[in-house]
């Protein structure tokens, strides 16, 4: 694939260093495949936009699911990932995922999380939606993301690895060959305004997290802004899927103006018997599908939107009364605290909630080795599309899926180090041509992005809705580039200027894709187009980025994932 020449408007870099590889990204994904090529001997760096702590894996409430149970087997946990993923899902790779997810979390295990266990010595396992068995491991009652973090972060800091914290990523670096050389960034808060570096290596591996800033309401945190989507994309990478963003069923609605992240109740609420009920206190899931509340996020999510319009309300409750004060106290402390914080009490009262942008399903395509379309340009996690989740993430898969394809992407690299010393070399990047550039957006255009894909590709969508917000979406777009092109002008590089120039990258190719995606299926729900489509429209949608900033959009002739250049035959 070749390079786009499109990068951010940026000072050249003023230091660097080198390394045989940069992770991006301090999640469990990053530090996962940080610390296996670490281990293998690599120089790795750790490049991370807040403090290695605080990205979205620290905010994952339910847990990791694997077949850890007695009676599970990978195989079910298999069949109820492709159920939830709607006929999209890649199954070799769901495959992948199932049968190397539970020595997977052992290995976490022994790098020092740990879980909840029962009476008896063994892991506490709950259910959530989608799945027909308890086999979800938790943390802290409901605090399985932090937990991973702390002993990731710890492992991580015991080796002394190096990290550069508060550092946002920019562009991919490149070689005269067109293969991957390294990254620049941005270093926040420390040195000068125009603190950018580079890292030179020849592997890069972004686990950036998600995008769900792109929303006005997201239970993301406030770093999750498609930065890692719209990097490749500038590099020339192909990305997958990205209409399928998943909105929890159930984020404690704070109000209709209310913007940012906002609290997550845990889908582990309903697993351990909490019923959805509108004003009146009925189960509006009870009929609509076998599982009930329990049934897959999407069909969740459908089930309290529809009952929301049929009553003209803003929205629906979750009810728990019935689980007592030492339940909640003991198996959701940090839900329990949430809700008292915002003046909710769940042991006394239903808790309101509403859906809210959570996961993308799609991102960055990848192989079963996590390798993109750019050669040494390696994605796991969110930002990444594997064919795991297909057009609707299982319920706590990200984090299973985030552990195993970190530890093959490191193999992967570790692998090619020791074959061909590919990635012992140090890289020599090619300067970018001054053309074409990325028109920078002024800081303020985040909120109008955010209100464009709130209003018109939100949980409901439809031809009309989706047509004004590409509309809304690209003129913004139209005034940056001609203001850029004609005047020679842009905003002044900075993070809220960089970051508001991916947030319109993403968002640009989330509704392009789904104008395109003429059928609901999955987190994907057209209003006017109400059916699944299995004839016309399973087979996934292919987005990359043109050098005249235009996009090329297409389909593929199969639900089967096609390889990257990077793959193997036998790899597929």
């Amino acid at each position: 694939m070749t390079s786009t020449g499109i990068r951010l408007h940026a000072p050249a870099p003023g230091w660097s260093v080198t390394a045989d590889v940069v992770v991006v990204g301090s999640g469990v994904a990053g530090l996962t495949a940080a610390l296996r090529c670490d281990a293998a001997g690599l120089r790795t760096v750790v490049v991370t936009k807040a403090r290695l702590d605080d990205g979205s894996t620290r905010w994952a409430q339910g847990g990791i699911a694997a077949a850890l149970g007695e009676g599970d087997t990978p195989e079910q946990h298999l069949d109820d990932t492709l159920v939830a993923g709607a006929g999209l899902c890649d199954e070799d790779a769901v495959r992948i995922l199932v049968t190397e997810g539970p020595d997977a979390v052992r290995r976490l295990i022994e790098t020092g999380a740990h879980f909840d266990e029962s009476e008896e010595g063994g892991l506490e396992l709950t259910r959530e939606g989608g799945h027909h068995r308890r086999r979800i491991a938790h943390a802290g009652g409901d605090a399985t993301g932090a937990e991973i973090s702390r002993a990731l972060v710890e492992a991580v800091r015991a080796r002394g690895l190096r990290t550069v914290e508060n550092a946002l990523v920019l562009d991919l670096l490149t070689d005269a060959d067109g293969r991957t050389a390294g990254v620049t960034l941005h270093v926040m808060g420390e040195g000068q305004h125009d603190g950018v570096g580079a890292v030179h290596a020849p592997a890069v591996v972004l686990a950036t997290g998600g995008m769900g800033q792109v929303f006005s309401a997201t239970t993301n945190p406030s770093v999750s802004t498609g930065d890692g989507v719209a990097l490749a994309l500038r590099a020339g990478a192909e990305v997958s899927d990205l209409e399928f963003v998943q909105f929890h069923p159930t984020v404690l609605f704070l109000g209709a103006d209310a913007e940012g992240q906002q609290p997550l109740v845990s889908e582990a609420v309903r697993g351990e018997g909490a019923h959805l009920v509108d004003a009146g206190g009925v189960r509006f899931m009870a009929g609509q599908h076998e599982l009930a509340e329990l049934a897959p996020r999407d069909i969740v999510a459908k089930g309290i939107m529809r009952r929301m319009q049929e009553q003209d309300a803003e929205h629906m409750y979750l009810d728990a009364r019935h689980f007592g004060s030492h339940m909640w106290e003991h198996r959701f402390p940090t839900i329990l605290a949430a809700c008292r914080a915002h003046g909710i009490d769940p042991v006394t009262q239903p808790v309101p909630v509403a859906p809210a942008a959570h996961y993308a399903s799609g991102g960055v395509r990848t192989d079963s080795r996590g390798r993109t379309t750019v050669p040494g340009l390696y994605a796991c996690g969110e930002v990444a599309c594997t064919g795991v989740h297909g057009a609707n993430r299982l319920a706590s898969n990200s984090l299973l899926e985030g552990l195993v394809y970190a530890e093959r992407i490191a193999a992967d690299i570790v692998g090619g180090h020791e074959e061909n010393s590919l990635h012992a070399r140090v890289p020599s990047p090619v300067a970018h041509p001054e053309k074409p550039a990325h028109p920078l957006l002024a800081p303020e255009a985040r909120f109008a992005i955010q209100r464009i894909m709130t209003d018109g590709a939100g949980v409901l969508r439809s031809a009309v809705s989706l047509e004004t917000a590409a509309e809304r979406i690209q003129q913004l777009h139209t005034d940056a580039r001609d203001a850029l092109d004609v005047n020679g002008k842009t905003a002044e590089p900075g993070v809220d200027t960089w970051e508001a120039t991916n947030l319109l990258c993403v968002a640009r190719v989330l509704v392009s894709a789904a104008l395109v995606r003429e059928e609901t299926r999955g987190c994907h729900w057209r209003e006017d187009k109400g059916e699944r489509d299995d004839t016309n429209w399973r087979r996934h949608i292919v987005v990359r980025l043109n050098p005249d900033r235009t996009l090329a959009v297409h389909t593929t002739d199969t639900p089967d994932f096609p390889p990257t250049q990077q793959s193997r035959p036998q790899e597929q």
